[in-house]
């Protein structure tokens, strides 16, 4: 009778867990301005290829709404349940990028997605930064004694990192390796990491091997000089980000019009 309370209990605090309403009209909105954009780029190319203007942007909402179904359910489970699997998620993820390596598509030149049928496809890097989101906050709530510690607490959680990094460079996918250095650096550096261990380890090695991972590869280096001087090849590389300055250049023009007016 009591475990039978105890369930009830527990499945009503499931359905009542209170939400974050300025979090969720946040995401709603940055979702819908998303949404508003891929129709406002896909249209005139979605009906000159389908004759549907909406093909692209119903797709897209289509996963929106999926999107948000799962977003409330995950938000009615309580943050405490994902402790119990912080070392499976490590493994999994692994696992999902070692999967690339042997089952995944070439795109590009890089092998990144895992294709289940001609339409499905996945990139597990994506799903890799959750999970090691979900193993650094249990692992550093176990070792939270230790974090000011340079070896036991910034070497040994910075190896646990690196072959997941290391997977992800064999890929290559160096923009997802920067990403997830970034969001597992600064966990450990609010959960009590010293920032100087960080700022001295990351101006010996860090840095340096950036900078080495950019200039062995001639594409990386294309990027990183086209960002910085788009106008070098505004045809080709530079499109997009001159394009990108258009818009932000119009719809400042626009507003400021709007302001006057």
């Amino acid at each position: 009778m009591a475990k039978k309370k105890r369930k009830e209990k527990s499945f009503s605090s499931f359905l009542n867990n209170p939400i974050d309403f300025t979090l969720l009209i946040t995401i709603l909105l940055l979702l819908s301005i998303g949404l508003i954009m891929v129709l406002s780029a896909s249209s005139p190319s979605a009906l000159a290829e389908s004759g549907d203007s909406y093909s692209y942007f119903s797709k897209q909402l289509l996963f929106a709404i999926l999107g948000i179904a799962a977003m409330l359910f995950i938000s009615k489970i309580d943050y405490r349940f994902y402790q119990k699997f912080y070392k499976h998620a490590w493994w999994i993820a692994l696992i999902l990028l070692a999967l690339v390596l042997v089952a995944g598509t070439k795109v590009n030149g890089a092998k990144r997605w895992i294709f289940i049928t001609k339409t499905l496809s996945f990139q597990p890097s994506e799903i890799v930064k959750l999970l090691m989101i979900i193993f650094y906050a249990g692992i550093l709530m176990k070792n939270r004694d230790q974090l000011g510690d340079y070896k036991k607490g910034f070497i040994w959680h910075m190896v646990m990192l690196a072959p997941i990094i290391g997977l992800l460079l064999l890929q290559p996918h160096f923009s997802a390796s920067i990403v997830i250095i970034g969001i597992c650096s600064i966990m450990m550096i609010m959960a009590g990491c010293k920032f100087t261990h960080f700022a001295a380890t990351g101006g010996i090695f860090g840095i340096p091997a950036i900078v080495g991972l950019v200039l062995l590869e001639p594409y990386r280096l294309k990027r990183v000089v086209t960002f910085l001087d788009p106008w070098q090849d505004a045809t080709g590389d530079g499109w997009q980000v001159i394009q990108s300055l258009y818009a932000i250049g119009s719809r400042r023009t626009i507003w400021s019009r709007a302001w006057r007016q």
